[in-house]
């Protein structure tokens, strides 16, 4: 029996001494919202895995938790209501986050995405007036084109794809850059390469472009006559940062080890967990 009691004493002791799990959880990581409201327009089949990708490169890692959604109610800053029948509940009862919940967006949306004046506003003044990031993928410089404001808050817009879905080279212009690290300065890569309007190069930082030399510039839809065909560039949008790439349309594209990289990477630097200079290159020829 005495040998009992001071067992049990032994463990009152160690449970009193021992930090609380609030006391001994890590900090709280990042949070980044997963858009991919695509009801408007063409529907990716590579938008599942690339969402799901993300989300777990960002959990295996620790970088940042991913909440997927493929609606657009978390795009406000006024608390998510509901009616119950019986009565109102918040968003945060049923876990029904708004954007005040996040850090960054990772948007993967295509076309006219139906917004409210107010959420519009609530979207632009995440980025611009809250710090916070938007990294956009492909079809997503396809997205509000009756918007003006967020093509500047985006740096351009989609112009076409004159080839459809090609081989191509992509040459790197910022090696340095978190997201073009693993980049190699020139490779061949198969996609459906976007030609890009809009966009001005004195308030954005080129980190890759496709090389058109190879290409048919005689197409219809060629409209760039200046071979000036942006493949990534990095930028700020008042105090936020933003990342946008014309790649990633096939399925096959989220398998890379490249193109993984350059998305998750640029989502850390978009969070401000790692830096990077995007003064403005000249264009490399």
């Amino acid at each position: 029996m005495k040998k009992i009691l001071i067992a049990a004493l032994g463990l009152l002791v160690f449970a009193a001494g021992s930090p609380t799990r609030a006391q001994t959880s890590a900090p709280a990581r990042k949070r980044v919202l997963a858009w991919a409201d695509v009801r408007a327009g063409y529907q990716h089949d590579s938008i599942t895995h690339a969402l799901a990708t993300l989300e777990r490169m960002g959990h295996e890692t620790g970088a940042y938790d991913m909440w997927i959604r493929t609606d657009s109610q978390p795009i406000t800053k006024t608390p998510i209501e509901f009616n119950t029948g019986t009565g109102i509940a918040t968003g945060e009862q049923f876990l029904a986050h708004n954007l005040t919940f996040y850090d960054a967006i990772f948007f993967f949306g295509v076309r006219e995405i139906d917004l409210t004046p107010a959420q519009k506003a609530d979207l632009l003044s995440f980025v611009r007036d809250d710090g916070k990031g938007f990294v956009a993928a492909h079809s997503g410089a396809t997205a509000f084109f009756s918007w003006p404001a967020f093509g500047d808050m985006l740096g351009g817009r989609f112009d076409e794809h004159p080839w459809g879905i090609i081989d191509a080279p992509v040459v790197v212009d910022d090696p340095k850059f978190p997201g073009m690290q693993k980049f190699p300065l020139r490779s061949v890569m198969n996609d459906e390469f976007y030609q890009l309007k809009d966009f001005d190069r004195t308030k954005l930082r080129v980190l890759a472009h496709v090389d058109v030399s190879t290409l048919d510039m005689t197409r219809p839809l060629v409209h760039r006559k200046d071979g000036d065909f942006p493949a990534a560039w990095a930028k700020t949008y008042g105090t936020g940062r933003v990342f946008y790439s014309i790649l990633g349309h096939s399925v096959e594209a989220w398998d890379n080890p490249v193109i993984q990289q350059m998305y998750f990477q640029a989502i850390r630097w978009s969070l401000r967990e790692v830096d990077a200079d995007i003064t403005p290159l000249p264009r490399k020829k």
